[in-house]
């Protein structure tokens, strides 16, 4: 039995290609995130630990407020790095200064900003005792600066910004601070050298214009870097040093340091990074389990009498339901194989994108191919294999001996009650968990996230119920339009629905899962738009440029207030806190400016009238702490002071700046250099926007050029930001629907062995071969639109449903059809449709007639 199952694999070469070819895709892709996420794992613990190295203990400020991925540190006092400098011990120390600085290029615009942080500090020239020295990088080119206008500059961002040594520029610290380019530097040295680290961009000043620029504190330092004497141990030097650090101070090791880096840098971006990621290999192979599991139901109808013969000549139904596992696991094998080659071949791929766009990591760092990635994808592909033909084998075993004296070898296999039921009764689960789900406003998107899945479910289950009806309806154009070669194609499409339903199924799937991407998208740049209608009341906005770029100068303010043009500009900053007891991300307003300008729907108190200790939240966020009107809440600042503000105001509105608020005027002198995240304008009477905004970008353009944007542009901007994340998951996802019609493209293939004979009586008749290929490309393009309207209709309708949770949920969602990008969808899939015919199109019209007609 065995040896007839591999002779049996052998014969059926071009079959087994078609059913590898999913397994191929999904397992590819499976091995590109796995060995993508490790690489760049190693790579930043390598990054990290080298740039440690040479520093034994790192002496920082123990208080830190962290909210949102923002991370404010508290600082130490210059004379800190003499006491340790002066203990037993210590070898040598450097004191460290650390801030954001964002670079402007040579065209003007800032370098950076939208991903990888804009680094600033202090030059540390050294080499130490041992030869390590404190700072990771090296001058490539030039010198270090020795003068306050003078900086040094990444390699990565002088290629970016066009800037060569002796280049005057400017750095926003957030204050605009105009340079000369003294200095080109690398991490590391010589030919191991990075243009910089992992895309981060770094402005090293001299020490003093460091404290002034990054700091704002002439007398401040951010670390102390500490090199023990030889054979010191860094817990000994720790222990030593313990009495002569100032009260909240805290010590970590080289090691401590690197692991507490590599904790950042995974919470912030590597663990979404893989996990999205991730959430596409998956979607592929759950599309490629349906493309297989199709094929082998195929491949087990066409072999029907040859199962039969097996169980006559004495084969047991075990037996039968080993060769056809025997023959998945063959193919699984195989294509998982050859799939691992081919995702390390497309992790290369994406890592030079990556480092090509500035977010990857440098060439010096390898690929990580390691054994679990390799095993796991083995194991994952084999399995989605098996599971695949679970059903196949066990419908094989159970053939009739007597089957074999019969003409069974198609599958002419209906539908039963009992898919009928339970199909109705998942798919009745999932819509009403869908629709309940806002009953229950904190569980909302998980409820709504288990119905959605059920719903898919229900779907695929139902699928071979509603073929026939489906395919008959979506055909109809066809026959009434296309002819014979219609008709004929939408027969073909009706008469066997469990094999339809089984082909669109996997288009479906991916296709649904396209529809609730763009759906989502669609609905957050809705939601967005919505936000700035409904609460601000201004007429532009000035952002910083990128989430990770330096804020605005909170100079720019006062000058904005100087302009006849302009009646208000209140400014809005970022004011990370300990609020009750939590890390929150607060702003910090001006209330009487931030009232004109925002319309928050405040409903108890007065956001205008805000005293200094005063704090607005959201209704929402009220509630979930249990708050009034008049509590007394304890907050904390990251330069370790403390105190209480009191609940003064509490609007409906989820707005443009969030759930929290506190005075600007309480931030103030606990803010270091944070700067402003945006200032948001009210024109004077009789001032147009064109003509604000010029005179308005004559002031900004002493800041480092911001952008000026009305509400409209400031609404589409955040909208632009939702489109290039879309656009990669379509790429993405793209790798699912090419699997799809790779599956349909292999069912009409298997269709065409299947109805040699049918083919060959309709030739006979007079049917020609161009006809014959347009009733198996319509064919094809019935399936196509079947797969592609359920995968629509399932994700347009899960879209609503998750963007209603959420509303629920977290007060914002406002639904949105992306119409025009369904019907893309749609036409592309029709297109795909007859692509994916064009081989098993070829093959049918070039059968031998004769030949065809005596096949049994």
């Amino acid at each position: 039995m065995f040896h007839a199952t591999l002779i049996s694999l052998w014969s059926r070469k071009r079959r087994v290609i078609g059913a590898s070819t999913a397994v191929v895709i999904g397992v590819t892709f499976l091995v590109a995130t796995l060995i993508l996420g490790d690489s760049m794992r190693t790579g930043f613990d390598t990054f990290f630990a080298d740039s440690n190295k040479g520093v034994d203990l790192f002496v920082r400020n123990g208080t830190k407020v962290s909210s949102d991925g923002y991370v404010q540190q508290g600082t130490l006092d210059a004379s800190v790095a003499d006491a340790i400098a002066s203990q037993p011990g210590v070898a040598r120390v450097a004191a460290s200064v650390e801030g954001t600085a964002q670079i402007i290029g040579a065209d003007g615009q800032p370098i950076g900003g939208d991903g990888p942080p804009t680094l600033g500090g202090n030059w540390i020239d050294d080499t130490g005792v041992d030869g390590v020295g404190f700072n990771g990088y090296a001058i490539a080119a030039g010198r270090a600066p020795t003068a306050d206008d003078e900086v040094v500059i990444d390699r990565g961002s002088a290629k970016a910004g066009t800037l060569h040594v002796g280049d005057r520029t400017t750095v926003l610290t957030p204050q605009p601070v105009e340079v000369t380019v003294v200095g080109i530097v690398t991490f590391g040295e010589g030919a191991d050298a990075n243009d910089n680290i992992g895309g981060a961009s770094y402005t090293g000043f001299t020490f003093a214009a460091a404290q002034q620029y990054l700091l704002g504190e002439p007398g401040r330092i951010s670390t102390v870097l500490v090199e023990a004497d030889p054979g010191v141990t860094p817990d000994a030097l720790r222990a030593s040093l313990q009495p002569a650090l100032p009260q909240g101070s805290e010590t970590l090791t080289a090691a401590e340091r690197t692991a507490e880096e590599n904790d950042a840098i995974s919470d912030e971006f590597l663990d979404f990074f893989e996990a999205f990621l991730l959430a596409f290999a998956i979607v592929a192979l759950l599309v490629a389990t349906f493309s297989i599991h199709n094929t082998f139901s195929i491949l087990v109808a066409q072999r029907t009498r040859e199962s039969a013969l097996f169980r006559a000549l004495g084969a047991s139904r075990r037996q039968v339901l080993a060769a056809v596992a025997i023959e998945a696991l063959a193919i699984g094998t195989v294509a998982s194989g050859i799939g691992v080659g081919a995702g390390i071949g497309l992790a290369a791929a994406l890592k030079a994108l990556m480092d090509a766009a500035g977010f990857g990591l440098p060439a010096a760092i390898g690929l990580d191919v390691q054994t679990a990635a390799i095993v796991t994808a083995m194991i994952v592909g084999v399995g989605v294999s098996l599971i695949a033909c679970i059903a196949p084998a066990f419908k094989a075993a159970r053939i009739a001996p007597l089957a074999a004296l019969r003409d069974v070898a198609v599958d002419r296999s209906g539908t039963s009650k009992v898919r009928a039921v339970a199909g109705l009764l998942i798919t009745a689960g999932g819509v009403a968990a869908v629709f309940t789900a806002t009953r229950s406003p904190d569980n909302a998107l998980a409820t709504a996230g288990v119905g959605a899945l059920a719903t898919m479910i229900g779907a695929v289950v139902l699928g071979p119920i509603v073929a026939t009806f489906a395919t008959a309806v979506l055909g109809a154009p066809v026959a009434a339009l296309r002819g014979q070669a219609g008709s004929l194609a939408r027969r073909n499409a009706m008469r066997n629905p469990r094999r339809s339903a089984g082909t669109a199924s996997a288009l479906m799937f991916g296709t649904a899962v396209v529809a609730l991407f763009a759906t989502f998208g669609a609905s957050l740049k809705a939601s967005f738009d919505d936000l700035v209608d409904d609460s601000f009341a201004g007429d532009l906005v000035i952002a910083r440029s990128g989430f990770s770029g330096a804020p605005l100068d909170q100079q720019m303010t006062p000058a904005l207030d100087a302009l006849d043009a302009v009646a208000i500009a209140s400014p809005i900053a970022d004011a990370p806190v300990v609020l009750g007891g939590s890390d929150e991300s607060a702003v910090a307003i001006v209330p009487d400016t931030f009232a004109r300008v925002a319309d928050l729907d405040v409903t108890q108190g007065s956001l205008a009238a805000l005293s200094t200790n005063g704090l607005a939240v959201a209704s929402t966020y009220a509630g979930e702490h249990g708050w009034t009107i008049g509590t007394v809440v304890p907050i904390a600042f990251a330069d370790g002071t403390s105190g209480t503000v009191t609940l003064e105001a509490i609007f409906e509105t989820r707005n443009i700046v969030g759930s929290v608020a506190i005075n600007d005027a309480l931030w103030e002198p606990h803010q270091g250099r944070s700067g402003d995240t945006a200032v948001l304008i009210a024109l004077a009477d009789g001032v147009g926007l064109r003509d604000g905004k010029t005179a308005i970008e004559s002031v900004t353009a002493r800041f480092g050029s911001p952008n000026v944007q009305d509400r409209q542009e400031f609404a589409d901007e955040n909208g632009e930001e939702v489109d290039e994340m879309l656009g990669l998951s379509y790429g993405l996802l793209g790798l699912a629907i090419l699997i799809a019609i790779l599956g349909i493209a292999n069912t009409l293939s298997l269709s065409i062995h299947e109805r040699t004979r049918e083919l060959g009586l309709l030739r006979a008749v007079g049917q020609s071969r161009s006809q014959l290929r347009r009733t198996v490309r319509w064919e094809s393009v019935i399936l196509a639109v079947f797969g592609t309207v359920g995968g629509l209709a399932l994700g347009t309708f899960l879209g609503w449903g998750l963007v209603r949770a959420m509303s629920s949920q977290e007060g914002i969602g406002t639904f949105a059809a992306p119409a025009t990008t369904l019907a893309v969808i749609l036409g592309l899939a029709m297109v795909a449709g007859v692509v994916a015919a064009i081989r098993p199109a070829r093959r049918a019209a070039r059968l031998d007639i004769l030949q065809a007609i005596a096949t049994s």
